[in-house]
């Protein structure tokens, strides 16, 4: 059922690094994107893919991993991704990318949880610093990178405190928090 799939998609940001990612699966995740809506049906999205352990150590530093958490770097070694998308748009097709990346993104990431992934968008990249240190050609822009693999951790979301506060954060046991905005807060009358 599509409403499970979106509950348990969430942000994860730890994972079981040991668990490999074949560039197979990430070829059939990207297979999903292919498919989504395109604005204008330009489909200007390429997709840069990293499954081996030398271009993952590649990709890891030029990303920022929790703005709210501030005591926390990023996840330790064995518990990194196991694979990376870095999704592209390529300004030979277009200049304007609409919101496609962010439709893709929710496809691959739909795919990928329904198999027992999981992932995290990241829009923090050091993109100059990214595209030489892997190589993309001038005329890819990198849009956003997407992290994969078997979560580590566990994501729980809850309705948002008398305060109003939307910070997520994490407890002692290292269980990540994500508080949401009830229902009727989002619906306009």
């Amino acid at each position: 059922m599509i409403a499970d799939l979106v509950k348990k998609n969430r942000t994860y940001r730890r994972f079981v690094e040991s668990e490999r990612i074949s560039e197979e699966q990430l070829r059939k995740w990207v297979d999903l994107a292919r498919l989504t809506s395109s604005g204008m049906n330009n489909q200007p999205l390429k997709y840069y893919l990293s499954w081996e352990e030398k271009t993952n150590k590649l990709i890891f530093p030029h990303l920022r991993w929790a703005g709210y958490l501030k005591d926390w770097s990023g996840p330790s070694e064995g518990e990194r991704p196991a694979a990376y998308l870095v999704v592209l748009g390529d300004t030979d097709i277009s200049h304007n990318f609409w919101w496609d990346h962010g439709l893709a993104a929710q496809s691959i990431l739909l795919g990928a949880v329904e198999e027992g992934y999981g992932g995290c968008m990241f829009g923090s990249v050091d993109r100059p610093s990214l595209a030489e240190a892997v190589g993309l050609e001038g005329k890819y822009e990198i849009l956003m990178v997407i992290a994969l693999g078997k979560p580590l951790e566990e994501v729980v979301l809850e309705p948002l405190k008398a305060d109003g506060e939307i910070k997520y954060y994490r407890d002692a046991e290292q269980v990540h928090h994500v508080p949401k905005r009830d229902l009727d807060q989002i619906i306009v009358k």
